[in-house]
């Protein structure tokens, strides 16, 4: 079986092999997981009501 790289669209067997897949590299999965903590990246859903992140604030 072979999947699409999420980060190039290289194809990438899906073998135990495949060190870094779903990626084909891992500068692909690096670029990947930046494009999550600069959060260029989200996963749908409803906004949290203002008061889901009160506890942060008194850190």
């Amino acid at each position: 079986m072979t999947v699409q790289c999420p980060t190039c669209d290289k194809p990438v067997a899906w073998t135990p092999e495949a060190k870094f897949k779903p990626f084909c590299s891992e500068r692909c999965k690096l670029i990947d997981l930046g494009e999550w903590a600069a959060e260029e990246k989200r996963i749908a859903g409803e906004p949290l009501p203002p008061t889901a992140n009160e506890h942060e604030e008194n850190y």
